[in-house]
Formats: C-alpha cells, sequence, structure tokens
C-alpha cells in the first residue's frame, strides 16, 4: 500500500518537472504566453488597488455617509448622552460620536482659520454634536426618514444630511465593485482561452507521441497528466508575473503620487498591493491555467487514437 502510495507521487512529480522542462525547451513561446496571461491578471488586480488608493485619498467614502445632529444649545450632557445610545439601537445607524460643546470649541481654537475668534466669546457658544454613521446597508429613504424624526424634536436644532450625496455614493461604489467583477470575469476567461489554446497546439505537435504511448497501453490519466501540470505551470507563471508587475507599477507611482499629495498639502502615502489581493491574482492565475489544460485536454486528447 505505501509502495503504491509512493508510486503515484513519483509519478505526478515525473509528470510535473517533464511539463516545467517541456517549456523551458520553448522559452520564446513560453515566455510570451505567461506575459500574456500576467497582463490579464494584473488589470483587475490593478483596478482593485486604485479604488483602494482612492478610498484613502478621500479619506475613506464610508466617512462621506455620516451626517451630524446639532442640538439646542444648553442641552444637558445627559440628555446628549441618552440620544446617542438611542440612535445607536437604530437599525440603519452604525455608530455615534458624540462630540461635546467643549471638545466642539477646543477644536475650533486649534485651527488656524478661527483660532483668534475663540478668545472673543465670554461663554461657549456652540452646542453638542452627535456624528452618525449609517450600516453599510443603510438606504437613502430609511436615513432621510430618521432625520426627519429626528428634527421634530425639541432637543435637536439642526440635521445635516445629503441623502443625495448618500445615493450618489452608493452608486459609485457599486459601479466600481461590478466593474472589478466585470473586468476580472472576462480577463479570466481570456486567460481560460489562451491556456486552452496553447495546450491544444501542444496536443497536436505530440499527437504522434499520444498515439504511440495508448498503444502501448497507456491510460487516459498517464496521457492527461502532463497537459495537466503543463497548465499549472502557465497559471503559476502567469500569476507571478501579474504580481510583478503590480509591485514595479506601485515602485513607479508611489514617487509622484506622495509628492502630488505634499503639492496639496496632504500626507497620502500609497497603498500597496494587500495580501488579499496577491493571494487572489495567485489562486485565479491556477485555477484559469488548470481549468483551461483541462477543457483543452477533455476536448482534444480523447479524439486522438492509435492507428493499428
Amino acid at each position: 500500500m505505501n509502495l503504491a502510495i509512493g508510486n503515484y507521487f513519483v509519478r505526478h512529480a515525473q509528470s510535473c518537472l517533464s511539463a516545467l522542462g517541456q517549456l523551458c525547451r520553448q522559452p520564446a513561446g513560453s515566455l510570451l504566453t505567461i506575459g500574456v496571461i500576467g497582463v490579464a491578471l494584473a488589470l483587475p488586480a490593478g483596478l482593485s488597488v486604485l479604488v483602494r488608493n482612492g478610498e484613502a485619498v478621500a479619506g475613506q467614502w464610508e466617512s462621506a455617509r455620516d451626517f451630524s445632529v446639532y442640538l439646542q444649545p444648553g442641552i444637558a450632557m445627559d440628555t446628549a448622552e441618552a440620544l446617542q445610545q438611542e440612535l445607536e439601537s437604530s437599525a440603519d445607524v452604525a455608530s455615534v460620536v458624540l462630540i461635546t460643546a467643549d471638545e466642539a470649541l477646543a477644536q475650533l481654537a486649534d485651527s488656524s482659520e478661527y483660532g483668534e475668534v475663540v478668545g472673543v466669546f465670554d461663554d461657549n457658544p456652540l452646542p453638542h454634536r452627535l456624528v452618525v454613521r449609517p450600516r453599510d446597508d443603510a438606504v437613502p429613504a430609511g436615513l432621510a426618514t430618521l432625520a426627519d424624526g429626528l428634527e421634530q424634536r425639541d432637543e435637536i436644532d439642526l440635521v445635516r444630511l445629503d441623502t443625495a450625496w448618500v445615493a450618489r455614493l452608493n452608486a459609485i461604489l457599486d459601479l466600481v465593485r461590478r466593474t472589478i467583477l466585470l473586468v476580472a470575469s472576462i480577463l479570466t476567461a481570456g486567460v481560460l482561452v489562451i491556456i486552452g489554446n496553447t495546450i491544444r497546439l501542444d496536443i497536436q505537435n505530440r499527437r504522434a507521441e499520444i498515439e504511440v504511448s495508448k498503444l502501448l497501453g497507456a491510460s487516459d490519466a498517464f496521457v492527461r497528466r502532463p497537459f495537466l501540470y503543463a497548465g499549472f505551470w502557465y497559471g503559476l507563471g502567469g500569476s507571478l508575473a501579474a504580481l510583478l508587475l503590480l509591485i514595479v507599477g506601485l515602485l513607479l507611482l508611489s514617487g509622484p503620487a506622495t509628492r502630488l499629495s505634499e503639492l496639496y498639502g496632504g500626507s497620502f502615502q500609497p497603498l500597496g498591493l494587500a495580501g488579499s489581493t496577491a493571494l487572489g491574482v495567485l489562486g485565479g492565475g491556477l485555477v484559469a491555467g488548470l481549468g483551461g489544460a483541462w477543457l483543452a485536454v477533455a476536448r482534444h486528447l480523447a479524439a486522438i487514437e492509435p492507428k493499428i
């Protein structure tokens, strides 16, 4: 039993190394195929990195959905804290931050534009403020209803909520997510076609070898194995090429992006390649490589039979 298992793994190792050697014997064609696969995989991953950096530049898009609730001046702290707890229990609210009047005055004093004005006041004229962050799945209509109900309360002076911006933001985020998914699906299908066509040509070039192997009694699994490993190597090589392209591209763009941020008075540091994105590229390349090879083998290998 142990010997059979050992022979099984030895045969797979031989097929794996044989497929790699076959690719190395055709360096020009193999590198060209791997390069095309790398570009196809790098495009959606690069778009994902670009979106993450765009969110960072915007100071996190989700914070733009926040709205402020200004209490009447002179409202007691107990009333503000009770309202905070009430809003936190709402189904459409993710979190509520209470900014007291003293904290708001301190922030105003620290600002360069209004710092000198604060010293004119004898008393603190600012009210307590609640910063409400809606849930990700909160719809604009529900937020508008919540805001209308708050404005009717005596202890609340003003509710600042831009439901139109919330709707636009949700639409933008949904469009970006769908675009990434669509681009990734199309390019993954392209990788399947590229690898499948490459394996098909390899099968045709080795037709005589396959016929002799089948004539000598080789099983379909034995004949199929090298081509599946070839697809594995193409997928792995394309994934590594895509990661290399992404890393080089991010390094080239990091310096100009940082300088541009400094010119606008910001301190933005471009985000690099996330681990989840790298794993997605690697996994997508391997799945596409094996899938394309399997489709080509299943379609073309069965048609080759030895001629007696």
